[in-house]
């Protein structure tokens, strides 16, 4: 498994597609998602996708972007964004225009002065936002990803498509289906900062880019139990110490031990939501001597003991 896959499926993304809306201009809406959808805590990322016409978006105090059908727009940390075809509008709050679903389906909004039309789906993700951090944190406020022309592009987008028809006659696994398909649009969006717009960010996802910082990443995320060493790791990233070092920590922020350190800790996080095994079988999994010794470096990173991590999430 390639470290953004690893990173995704530790996270355990949770969502759904929950809205399909109608608009018609002029129009202009105050968006953001419902915080009562996800658990207490819980980081939420919100998207749309634009599946009809065009509009724009505008997080406060940030420049407007152009959407067209295709396009996927993502607020990785739910910031609160006007979506219209006419920002200068007095916005509606979205959230009062919301119609029922009905059981398994999608809610529903029609809203607008009666002229081009343009649709759009909402959706949202939730994670720990300690585990996804090194991702989170390397994720521009609004990200805009153009799903592009290609036969992928439509095969997704017909996954969309049918989405909202889920919403007009919602059936048997209704909710699966909305909840994958969240999680599909978001790692494909994933996908495609890395390979586009992403390429001269800083940040973990940078760091997969650069050759030898990927292959670090990458031997890490494959066998995070074994004894590393910064030699062992930089000879089979094909650097030397010194420029592994330099690069893993320009690029990712921690140099590679203290990286597999957090990985591993992470690693122990999820483990402590998924399985009732003891604490201390845990430390000694993951690395730890004693128990007392894992909960000491837990708390450090994640500020909470594993025992209350583990009630938290139960």
């Amino acid at each position: 498994m390639d470290a953004l896959s690893d990173l995704l499926h530790v996270m355990r993304l949770q969502g759904a597609l929950f809205l399909d809306a109608r608009f018609t201009a002029p129009w202009c809406v105050a968006g953001g998602c419902p915080a009562s959808l996800c658990a207490p805590g819980a980081h939420i990322v919100f998207f749309h996708v634009v599946t009809r016409g065009r509009c724009r978006v505008r997080l406060s105090g940030g420049e407007a972007l152009e959407l067209a059908a295709g396009d996927l727009i993502l607020m990785p940390h739910n910031d609160g964004h006007l979506l219209g075809s006419d920002l200068h509008l007095a916005p509606v709050d979205a959230q009062a225009l919301v119609r029922p679903a009905q059981a398994g389906g999608l809610y529903g909004i029609d809203h607008g002065g009666g002229g081009a039309e343009t649709r759009v789906m909402c959706g949202y993700l939730s994670c720990d936002p300690v585990i996804g951090r090194p991702l989170l944190d390397a994720l521009p406020r609004l990200l805009r990803v153009p799903l592009g022309e290609g036969a992928a592009a439509r095969w997704l987008l017909g996954l969309v498509e049918r989405g909202a028809r889920e919403n007009s006659s919602p059936g048997p696994g209704s909710r699966t289906v909305l909840a994958k398909l969240a999680e599909l649009l978001f790692a494909e969006a994933m996908r495609r900062y890395l390979e586009g717009e992403g390429a001269g960010q800083l940040g973990w996802l940078a760091g997969l880019r650069d050759r030898h910082v990927g292959r670090a990443l990458a031997l890490l995320h494959e066998e995070p139990m074994r004894e590393w060493t910064v030699d062992s790791l930089a000879a089979q990233a094909g650097a030397s110490r010194s420029v592994l070092t330099q690069r893993f920590t320009g690029l990712v922020g921690l140099p590679p031990m203290q990286y597999l350190k957090r990985w591993r800790l992470g690693l122990a996080a999820a483990a402590l939501k998924e399985n009732r095994r003891p604490i201390a079988a845990l430390a000694g999994q993951y690395g730890y001597e004693s128990e007392a010794g894992f909960s000491r470096a837990f708390k450090q990173a994640f500020g909470t003991p594993p025992a209350a991590w583990r009630r938290r999430a139960a």
